[in-house]
């Protein structure tokens, strides 16, 4: 791991926060009855789909995962040098009068779960939406607030917080990375 990378979560840290997180949406939701689960992409999905098994496993049953795609829903798209590279939304219940948990790996400035909000819309009316996130690294640009949050990691602007999943990284883990030039 380079000098500037500093391990925050390791991989029994990224378990138990998950963990933990189910407990609590169980607990505040009084149960899994009409809860849908939607992952945003990247790695929202697989902190979606490791919420969801861990919540089936204390509930009973399994609790289907949707994806969704916030792409062309983010307000930078048509600034970015890059090209939108959009990928699939895919959502396996009806959110139409349903609690709908979404689920993203980091929320930072808001902008992310603004686009979530805008896309999930599109596809029905939930009765609700709730928002988890695994780290809440502060610097909200947006008036969002996750309802859920493993990890507070207080950062400054030269700092950045990546997480690290095993489906997409090969490792779970949670790392704050500074920024050259950045005091130790």
């Amino acid at each position: 791991m380079p000098d500037r990378e500093v391990r925050l979560l390791d991989e029994l840290d990224v378990q138990r926060s998950i963990t933990r997180l189910a407990h609590e949406i169980i607990e505040r939701n009084r149960g899994v009855e009409n809860l849908g689960v939607v992952g945003i992409r990247t790695r929202g999905v697989d902190v979606a789909r490791r919420i969801a098994t861990a919540m089936g496993e204390i509930a009973g049953g399994k609790i289907d995962v949707g994806v969704l795609d916030v792409t062309m829903y983010r307000d930078d798209f048509r600034i970015r040098k890059v090209g939108p590279q959009m990928k699939v939304t895919d959502i396996p219940f009806e959110i139409d009068n349903t609690t709908v948990l979404l689920i993203d790996d980091v929320l930072y400035t808001g902008r992310t779960a603004r686009a979530a909000l805008d896309a999930l819309i599109a596809y029905g009316r939930p009765a609700r939406v709730q928002l988890a996130v695994l780290v809440d690294r502060g610097h909200r640009e947006l008036p969002i607030k996750a309802d859920f949050v493993g990890k507070n990691i207080p950062t400054s602007s030269g700092e950045n917080v990546q997480v690290r999943i095993r489906e997409v990284d090969g490792v779970d883990e949670v790392v704050l990375i500074r920024e050259p030039g950045e005091d130790s």
